[in-house]
């Protein structure tokens, strides 16, 4: 049968997921870019405080995916007036999760960071950061729900909007906040952490006005009350708990992965900063065709053609590639002017570089790796997913901490991610061909 998912569907829904993803680069690359004019402490700090912030973050994702891959089966069946009820239930929990994190973040940061970070420097600033920062986390966890909703429906224009709002609000307060102009004090890191917490909130505000207006009155049953449904909460937490378990434990063991280079010294600290900063951008299109994957495979299944999920996952693979691989070129050309945008020190830059080579090749390993890895999740059997990653990082950590005691340069500690990428791609295409995935209910 002929595949009905075209490049230009895949296309519609993957751009407006990109630019959603963006947001959060886009806050973190203005962090980071402000910050490196400060000095490498400002740097590392805001690195470590920011994945340490999103840790918790990434448990709020994973509980969205859940909901996500639930609404797209839905809509796929055409079954429009559960939307709305699967909205609310989710809204319930995200409400308890967000209370919980914030909880967690405000009474233990402290300690934590302590006990992870080494360097007295590093840690002081870190604290400056995560003490505003950590007031966002029941707004961003209310982000995520509305974005699962809007990639469910695979309407996604609503991502982009949000996005825009808060990269315009991210901007212009960290260039008030950190430096102290037009009449804002000058704050320092504390201040990158103020704007992002500005940033979220404004993406929320608008996430809740833009619904109103355009999806009160469809039929998704939207901002209506409906009757707590228990069987449909237990079906929820059980397509969204491995999902959730599995999106810590992998930003988990992501920010290990810089801990374990903060050991190296600061230098080594700095350098990854901005290292990472442009990893984000460079995958930013593989992450958001492999949400595409999951939305669309979980679509197709929904109305009933299972037989073209390899067919779609290929195709997208291939668009993804399309729109990753001039990126990947112009850093490999040009990476010293790209890495002059964070630093002004010529050393810290050419000391860079070579990472820089070493994540442009890992970039292309990360697109087949998450296309596929998002199609199992895409089933609905999630805890296949859990499963499957769970085994990869447990390899992935053991590289890392291996390259971190036996090499001296940090770019070896980053092939990691090729490790990573081509396991991910190995396992999860085994198990899309081998497993009975097609008989999965949710």
């Amino acid at each position: 049968m002929k595949v009905q998912i075209t490049n230009k569907e895949i296309w519609s829904i993957a751009i407006p997921i990109m630019l959603g993803n963006i947001a959060q680069t886009i806050i973190n690359f203005t962090d980071t870019a402000f910050l490196g004019h400060l000095g490498v402490i400002e740097l590392g700090a805001s690195m470590l405080a920011g994945l340490f912030y999103f840790v918790f973050t990434t448990i709020a994702a994973g509980f969205a995916i859940g909901i996500q891959i639930i609404i797209a089966r839905r809509f796929g069946e055409g079954n429009y007036g559960r939307v709305g009820v699967i909205f609310e239930h989710g809204s319930f929990f995200v409400l308890f999760l967000g209370a919980l994190l914030f909880s967690i973040l405000y009474f233990f940061s402290d300690a934590l960071l302590g006990w992870l970070i080494e360097s007295p420097n590093i840690y002081s600033a870190s604290l400056d950061y995560i003490k505003y920062r950590q007031f966002g986390i029941i707004f961003v966890c209310f982000n995520f729900l509305f974005r699962g909703l809007y990639i469910g429906i695979s309407n996604t224009k609503a991502i982009t909007y949000s996005t825009i709002i808060m990269a315009v609000v991210n901007i212009f307060l960290d260039y008030c906040l950190i430096f102290g102009k037009l009449g804002f004090p000058e704050m320092g890191i504390g201040g990158a952490a103020l704007a992002s917490l500005c940033a979220e909130i404004s993406a929320l505000i608008f996430f809740v006005t833009y619904s109103y207006i355009t999806l009160k009155d469809k039929h998704f049953g939207m901002f209506k009350i409906h009757k707590l449904e228990s069987e449909l909460m237990k079906r929820i937490l059980r397509v969204a708990t491995p999902t959730m378990v599995q999106k810590l434990f992998s930003f988990g063991v992501w920010f290990l992965f810089f801990i374990m280079i903060e050991k190296m010294g600061e230098t080594a600290t700095g350098i990854s900063s901005i290292v990472r900063s442009i990893y984000m951008i460079l995958v930013t299109p593989c992450f958001a065709f492999a949400t595409t994957t999951n939305t669309l495979v979980s679509r197709t299944i929904g109305t009933g053609h299972p037989d073209q999920v390899f067919g779609t996952i290929i195709k997208i693979i291939k668009n993804c590639l399309i729109c990753t691989m001039p990126i990947i070129l112009i850093l490999a050309i040009i990476p010293i002017q790209v890495i002059s945008i964070y630093t002004e020190d010529s050393n810290l830059a050419m000391l860079a570089i070579p990472s820089i080579y070493v994540i442009c090749v890992s970039s292309i390993f990360q697109v087949v790796g998450n296309s596929y890895f998002e199609a199992v999740s895409g089933t609905g059997n999630t805890s296949a997913a859990l499963y499957l990653e769970a085994a990869i990082l447990v390899i992935y950590t053991l590289y890392v901490f291996m390259m971190t005691h036996v090499c001296n340069g940090v770019q070896w500690v980053w092939t990691a991610e090729i490790l990573y990428g081509g396991l991910l791609a190995i396992v999860c295409y085994m198990y899309m061909k081998l497993a009975k995935w097609k008989e999965k209910r949710i």
